[in-house]
């Protein structure tokens, strides 16, 4: 992945610990580890995000659902601490059938145990469009389960422009209103990185469908600017585009051209 990355000029990237949809993770490999480290370092690249399973929901009603998560995510961020510098993002989970505050005392519940393992890795929360019974769409919500961690230094949050614009956010028209908003209930501090993408559906859709960069409704002009704000700038973007590595390598060179040193 590393030498993909550096390949289509990224100094960033993402990765699944295991199968997006879920199941287990390949056993570690010292020598992988320790080449990965290594050419991490001389192409600076970093820092990494490991993807949770989207299938994982840490507020399920079904005790086992909520083990696998627990066990999931105890067991990536064993992986993580081998990897220096490096970020565990997950989506908060859903509450169905339960309303959102019983499900968010239950994310908070494994937020307490995960900070407890022994790990530098920072773990966010992203921020969700809305669709369906996701928790995490509001940034009250997200401000909600960090509130309820006992020691929240090692959480912070990732924002992803299409599901912070899906979920009401205009990040189009009033860009620094949004991030004026984020920094009164969360705090900037907390913002660690994001998902750059252009969303197919829009303000307020609650739709959660990424569009190509400068091909859906924020458009190349709004992202440039979120590339480009103070308050976002020094921070890593990390492209979620529906996109082959071709495809990745235009959206970087685009993207490079855009941003003003």
């Amino acid at each position: 992945m590393a030498e993909e990355a550096i390949d289509i000029g990224a100094n960033v990237f993402q990765f699944f610990t295991r199968n997006p949809r879920g199941g287990r993770a390949k056993a570690l490999d010292p020598d992988d580890l320790a080449q990965f480290n290594g050419l991490a370092v001389k192409n600076g690249i970093g820092p990494v995000i490991a993807h949770a399973p989207y299938t994982m929901n840490p507020s399920a009603v079904d005790d086992s659902l909520r083990r696998f998560a627990v066990d999931t995510m105890s067991d990536d961020l064993m992986r993580l601490s081998h990897i220096p510098g490096s970020m565990y993002n997950f989506h908060p989970g859903n509450h169905v059938k339960q309303g959102v505050e019983v499900a968010s005392q239950k994310i908070i519940e494994l937020l307490n145990q995960l900070v407890k393992t022994d790990s530098d890795t920072l773990i966010l929360l992203e921020t969700m469009a809305g669709k369906g019974t996701e928790v995490g769409r509001t940034f009250e919500e997200i401000r909600f389960l960090i509130d309820g961690v006992g020691d929240s230094a090692r959480i912070g949050v990732c924002m992803d422009t299409c599901h912070v614009y899906d979920g009401g956010y205009d990040l189009k028209n009033d860009l620094d209103g949004v991030l004026t908003r984020f920094d009164s209930i969360i705090g900037l501090d907390r913002l660690k990185a994001v998902h750059l993408n252009d969303s197919r559906y829009g303000l307020d859709s609650h739709k959660d469908r990424h569009a190509k960069i400068g091909e859906g409704e924020l458009g190349l002009d709004a992202i440039v600017r979120i590339i480009n704000h103070p308050s976002l700038r020094e921070l890593p973007f990390y492209l979620e585009t529906p996109n082959d590595l071709e495809g990745y390598r235009s959206e970087i060179r685009l993207l490079k051209d855009h941003y003003v040193d």
